[in-house]
């Protein structure tokens, strides 16, 4: 068993926003046409450093009634034309926008995008009219990923620890 610290953070009001700076490298567009085998393979592509296990398993049908539904919407990093991360929002029922998953493929790691990636998945919850903004990280991820989290304004809630297998 491997112990695991979750933290729970989120911003309660969109001026709790500190942007980072855009590098000119990069773009990042909305995947507006709803394809569960991109949203798996962006899964994989960068989740697969950080043992991002839960829907290695799913069947397609799973895969299709998570990533093709209305709440959910997915945004690319583009660099050089290659895929460099993603992020996923999710509209809760209560009003609330969680970025779901978030992060950059591996050969992208340390160039400078993080933050201003980071920044647009915020400012693009908060245009989903959203009352907060929620995000999750453990002590499984990149050890930059809570202080990058805190670093544009997100704010601990909660904090478990877990044991997994």
């Amino acid at each position: 068993m491997t112990e695991v610290t979750v933290w729970y953070l989120q911003q309660t009001r969109p001026e709790q926003l500190k942007p980072a700076a855009r590098p000119d490298a990069i773009t990042v567009e909305e995947a507006r046409v709803r394809q569960w085998r991109f949203n798996r393979f962006l899964y994989e592509l960068v989740g697969a450093p950080w043992q991002w296990l839960d829907k290695l398993g799913w069947t397609e049908a799973q895969w299709r009634a998570y990533a093709e539904r209305e709440q959910l919407r997915t945004w690319v990093a583009w660099v050089e034309g290659s895929p460099a991360g993603y992020y996923e929002l999710e509209k809760c029922a209560d009003g609330s926008v969680e970025i779901c998953y978030f992060g950059l493929a591996e050969a992208f790691i340390g160039r400078g995008l993080g933050g201003y990636f980071l920044s647009r998945a915020i400012a693009d919850a908060w245009d989903w009219d959203a009352n907060r903004v929620t995000v999750n990280t453990c002590s499984l991820d990149h050890p930059s990923a809570l202080g990058n989290y805190q670093s544009r304004g997100f704010e601990l809630y909660h904090t478990e620890v877990e044991q997994r297998a």
